[in-house]
């Protein structure tokens, strides 16, 4: 008959808790600074809003550029707009003129 007799050692019985703590302590490490953490996703949120925020801008700029060549087309030429457009673009106006400059063109 075979017998084994092990001396209890105190620290195999802190092996297994050992390596769960260092386990936990790395991928929580990294859940909360990895570069897919928490905070890089704080990061990422504030980029998004600004890159959102731009892209309205952006967009009423886009709107108002068509709508002005929309004023400006072939079918539908006003001359008006033609006039303020020039006037604009070579920096003339009459001596009875008020000009007020607005930077939208």
């Amino acid at each position: 008959m075979w017998t084994k007799h092990h001396k209890e050692r105190k620290l195999g019985r802190f092996v297994l808790p050992l390596i769960t703590v260092a386990f936990l302590s790395y991928f929580g490490y990294h859940s909360l600074h990895g570069e897919l953490g928490l905070v890089a996703t704080e990061k990422f949120e504030r980029q998004r809003l600004e890159r959102q925020a731009e892209l309205e801008a952006l967009t009423e700029r886009r709107v108002a550029l068509e709508r002005q060549v929309q004023l400006l087309s072939d079918g539908s030429l006003e001359k008006d707009m033609l006039d303020e457009i020039a006037r604009y673009q070579l920096n003339v106006s009459r001596e009875d003129e008020i000009v007020i400059f607005n930077n939208y063109f």
